[in-house]
């Protein structure tokens, strides 16, 4: 099973969905959607801008 921590790196970082949107550009309703685990796919650029903005590695956004 895929899990996507986002809701956990967002809380230890203190940041909102609102502050990830802005700096990484992406649709809040797609940070949304990725903080509830609700998606079928991932983009792997915004994987990749996530992690750029949390300042962290895929290992510890997803298991």
């Amino acid at each position: 099973m895929i899990r996507i921590l986002l809701s956990t790196k967002l809380g230890e970082l203190r940041w909102t969905q609102a502050d990830l949107a802005r700096a990484t550009d992406i649709r809040p309703n797609t940070i949304n959607e990725l903080y509830h685990e609700l998606v079928d796919r991932v983009n792997l650029e915004h994987l990749n801008l996530i992690c750029e903005a949390l300042n962290c590695r895929l290992d510890e956004l997803m298991v």
